[in-house]
């Protein structure tokens, strides 16, 4: 067997071209940056996904996509703050928090931890009866209202 040696190529827009005999790979090389943006962009939608369901009354729906805007606005944070670019794989706030540069405070744990509760007990049927009687409009958007607060946070000290 002949190994053959070959010379990367880098193209303008960071594409990785490693030419072979009889083919070509390719494959894409994102920054640190990219993956900051991918987290902060995919979070801007979920954002709208949130006022959506809020306004169609789907108050349960609406605080499980936003505890997700909080939660990739947090990866964009570990992303940022830590050597890798991939965060670990983890829905719980105070765990991703506590992961970063960000100053948090027993009251932002406080808060973190019960808004967990919608990204798990928002997914199994067991507990979703209890979120449904619990959250009516009144304290969905008072929820909402303040993670839409520390979402600006976040999105501000990135």
């Amino acid at each position: 067997m002949k190994i053959t040696r070959c010379n990367p190529v880098i193209s303008d827009s960071g594409i990785i071209i490693v030419t072979l005999p009889n083919f070509i790979i390719a494959y894409l090389v994102y920054t640190k940056q990219d993956y900051i943006a991918y987290w902060v962009d995919t979070a801007a939608n979920d954002w709208k996904a949130v006022k959506q369901l809020l306004a169609g009354k789907s108050y349960i729906q609406a605080l499980f996509w936003a505890h997700l805007v909080l939660e990739k606005l947090l990866k964009a944070h570990w992303v940022k703050d830590n050597e890798e670019n991939i965060p670990p794989k983890t829905h719980n706030l105070v765990k991703l928090a506590e992961s970063t540069r960000l100053a948090i405070s027993d009251e932002d744990k406080e808060f973190y931890y019960m808004v967990n509760q919608f990204q798990l007990e928002g997914r199994y049927p067991e507990y979703i009866r209890d979120l449904y009687k619990k959250y009516k409009l009144i304290q969905t958007k008072k929820i909402i209202g303040q993670i839409d607060e520390n979402r600006k946070c976040l999105l501000k000290k990135l």
